[in-house]
């Protein structure tokens, strides 16, 4: 399993390689711009160069990329979908030029509870368009908390997108384990979470499992409530995060943990020092059963 954790590209890529060596990565997370601004830009051939540079010889071996907040492909609204489009389409060729494993999003939501399976074409119809005019880079869809009209709160409706998308095979998906909690998963121990991802085999397919959130829940099981907090601190607790962390059909893939950490502010070394602990403790308790 790769380890790590959101940081900032501030200064551009390469800086994010050495913030995320600062804090004891394997793996980070990024943004390729502003989270709540629409204007974005692909990256000069200076900073790809610094920084696949950066990255060679580097403990960090895999980069995500997030998709802005602002991003909602299931718009009723053709001209927020347009913006969208270009979005995505434009995190989507960041992540070519970086070579980076994936590009996170969440999928949108819809205006009405009841306007599911017509969100759910429409932003199938944003999603197909983005990966016809982008390269290679990968797409996972995050599965969501459940709050509002969101979509892909289900194994379900993830299926469902990745239908309405296209079905091909740069269409993956991000679990998130304090989304699938809130949204009903029970994450709080090895059996649990073992019979939910036997469940996510069954309806999406473990082939399409290409990155982890690894969070700890505010709220309880089942709440619909999106709300992260540090890793043991909260409704799954330490025995479940490191359940989760160890579960060996993981192994292999990116697992970022997104904060808000100890101090509160950004993710600092202790957090992913806990992470790994967390990791080890899952390990060596699976080794005695």
């Amino acid at each position: 399993m790769l380890i790590g954790a959101h940081v900032s590209p501030a200064g551009g890529p390469a800086n994010a390689i050495s913030r995320g060596e600062e804090r004891h990565c394997t793996a980070i997370q990024i943004f390729n711009q502003s989270p709540r601004q629409w204007k974005g830009r692909l990256y000069h051939d200076e900073e790809v160069a610094a920084y696949r540079e950066a990255l060679d010889g580097s403990p960090v071996k895999g980069l995500l990329i997030h998709a802005i907040y602002l991003l909602n492909p299931a718009s009723e609204k053709a001209e927020f979908r347009e913006k969208s489009l270009e979005a995505l389409t434009l995190a989507l060729n960041a992540g070519e030029q970086l070579g980076a494993l994936g590009v996170v999003l969440h999928p949108g939501s819809a205006l009405k509870s009841e306007d599911v399976d017509g969100a759910i074409k429409r932003a199938g119809e944003v999603i197909g368009e983005a990966l016809a005019e982008s390269g290679s880079c990968p797409l996972h869809l995050e599965d969501t908390a459940g709050a509002g009209g969101t979509l892909g709160r289900s194994f379900e409706e993830l299926a469902a997108l990745i239908e309405a998308s296209g079905g091909g095979k740069r269409l993956g998906v991000c679990l998130d384990s304090c989304h699938l909690h809130a949204s009903g998963y029970d994450m709080r121990t090895e059996e649990s979470i073992a019979a939910v991802v036997d469940e996510f085999d069954r309806v999406v397919g473990l082939d399409r499992l290409g990155s982890l959130h690894v969070n700890d829940s505010m709220t309880p099981l089942g709440s619909n409530r999106d709300r992260h907090i540090n890793l043991g601190d909260g409704e799954i607790g330490a025995a479940g995060c490191a359940a989760f962390l160890s579960e060996p059909r993981f192994d292999g893939l990116p697992a970022i943990f997104e904060g808000p950490g100890f101090k509160g502010k950004a993710v600092e070394p202790e957090d992913i020092e806990n992470m790994i602990k967390l990791r080890k403790r899952g390990v060596t308790a699976r080794k005695k059963r």
